[in-house]
């Protein structure tokens, strides 16, 4: 063998090496994505179930309950029930919906003891906002879901309460602007009071759950990286 075969074959070998290393590495790293999709399948599942049962369990008494005990991440969907009074004034945070762009309009409402729940009412659009929204006028039981607060605002948008300007439903920021005292780290959703706005029931309880097409693509690669590994191999395993 010349000198020239001789680098040839060794660069021939380096090569064949890095491209052993590389697809052992792809197999490794594409089935352990595999596996971590399919433990968040598992998690997925829970969740489901568990905020379906939540959802349409006897509701919580949110006037006699300890709200110091309510763990609201832990505790959110739950159907809960509670009575009180329309006081201050509404904070609209912007918002999404089936009926498309408009606002979340949240008010406090009081219970007898001094406790303080922020309440969304629901979603009314721009030119809702603009003709007025609408309150019951004294005592008043709200039905709905409890849901965490929303901190930090939205997407690349930060809540701006000295212009009203609202992108999330912050419940300690919203208390802040508006002064409010003894007020539950959580917020409700009321369902839909049958007026005609603001359009209470729209909590959107179905999440995107693609966790096992993410694995199968993920193992199925890890397949196509074995194969790679074959027949990168098999001719030095037949010599």
């Amino acid at each position: 063998m010349t000198e020239r075969e001789g680098q040839g074959a060794r660069r021939l070998s380096f090569g064949l090496v890095a491209f052993v290393v590389f697809a052992a590495v792809c197999a490794v790293g594409f089935g352990a994505l595999g596996v971590w999709q399919f433990e968040r399948l598992a998690w997925k599942n829970g969740l489901v179930a568990a905020v379906e049962a939540r959802s349409t369990a006897a509701p919580l008494d949110l006037n006699q309950a300890d709200w110091d005990g309510i763990d609201s991440p832990a505790s959110e969907y739950q159907r809960v029930s509670v009575s009180g009074r329309f006081e201050g004034s509404d904070t609209l945070s912007q918002a999404v919906t089936v009926y498309g762009g408009g606002f979340w309009v949240m008010t406090p409402l009081a219970l007898d003891d001094g406790r303080v729940v922020l309440v969304n009412r629901g979603f009314v659009t721009a030119s809702q906002r603009d003709a007025g929204v609408d309150r019951p006028e004294g005592p008043v039981t709200v039905s709905g879901l409890l849901r965490a607060t929303e901190p930090d605002g939205g997407f690349l948008r930060s809540n701006d309460p000295s212009a009203g300007r609202w992108y999330s439903r912050d419940v300690a920021e919203i208390g802040a602007a508006g002064g409010i005292g003894n007020l539950a780290p959580f917020f409700v959703d009321a369902d839909a009071s049958g007026a005609a706005y603001p359009i209470g029931g729209l909590t959107v309880l179905a999440f995107s759950n693609n966790h096992l097409l993410y694995a199968l693509t993920w193992f199925g690669l890890t397949l196509l990286s074995l194969f790679a590994l074959y027949w990168l191999l098999r001719d030095r395993w037949r010599s």
